[in-house]
């Protein structure tokens, strides 16, 4: 199938997409690399009536150390954030989940605010940014806000970002003992379960990826670590509070188990 028609814009700063959101409502999307919102359009899962193109605004890409925390620009590629040395240093997790994605057109095209505020369950930047305590920064006309990952997902494919809002740049803390695992049919597949733990001064946070409608925190996990309980046994507590699926992938059960066993290994790759 190809896509319906649909009107083309293409912005040259944040206000000028911000207020075409506002301009054109609910019938307008906003294109980074595409790589997810372009073949639901050729099915017509999406059909907008206006793509407002930011890819031309250079002001979002880039990796900033800024000192307790990682400034990266939405428009950010896949490939860079597994390239960078500096993401390599302070926050592996982040750089291994990107070096993930897809294969290499994808890595090249997709961004990381794209996939943010796509908000897919089973994708593996959202449960890395809520493992992490991240934060993303949106801007939209009536001006500029925070949003912490706890708050950004809310839905399947569905965030708090307003209709008439830019997602510009996330914030992640520096955390070198971190730890993404997944386990997929084939490298370039969407990840059947995956597990992402970060161990912090207090405490270790872990994030489960296609175990919900969200990416979901394993807050048993987390609350038997505090206890003193040993990787292995916190992990048993991983399925706990979740919403596994079945589909032709994997039954629910069989993603429980995953979810146990990916979190055992996740966690002992930061012991």
């Amino acid at each position: 199938m190809i896509p319906r028609e649909f009107a083309y814009e293409r912005p040259e700063s944040v206000a000028d997409a911000a207020g075409l959101l506002r301009t054109h409502g609910d019938g307008a999307r906003v294109l980074a690399g595409g790589h997810s919102l372009l073949p639901m359009m050729k099915l017509r899962l999406a059909a907008p009536d206006t793509l407002i193109d930011i890819g031309g605004i250079s002001s979002l890409r880039g990796i900033t150390d800024a000192g307790s925390h990682l400034e990266i620009g939405a428009l950010t590629r896949h490939a860079d954030l597994a390239g960078s040395d500096l993401l390599g240093l302070a926050c592996p997790v982040l750089a291994h989940a990107a070096a993930g994605i897809g294969d290499m057109q994808v890595r090249n095209r997709g961004t990381i605010g794209g996939s943010l505020a796509q908000a897919d369950s089973h994708g593996d930047l959202p449960a890395v940014l809520l493992a992490l305590d991240g934060e993303v920064t949106a801007e939209g006309p009536d001006g500029t806000r925070t949003i912490p990952a706890r708050d950004l997902f809310v839905g399947f494919l569905t965030t708090s970002l307003r209709a008439d809002e830019i997602l510009t740049a996330v914030r992640v803390p520096k955390a070198p003992h971190s730890a993404y695992v997944k386990f997929n049919r084939r490298a370039q597949d969407w990840a059947i379960v995956g597990s992402v733990a970060v161990r912090t001064p207090g405490g270790t946070r872990v994030a489960l990826v296609n175990m919900g409608a969200t990416p979901l925190r394993a807050r048993g996990v987390e609350a038997a670590l505090a206890g003193g309980a040993s990787p292995a046994d916190a992990a048993e507590l991983a399925a706990e509070d979740t919403e596994a699926s079945s589909d032709p992938n994997a039954g629910a059960e069989y993603r429980e188990h995953l979810a146990r066993v990916l979190t055992r290994r996740a966690l002992e790759a930061i012991s």
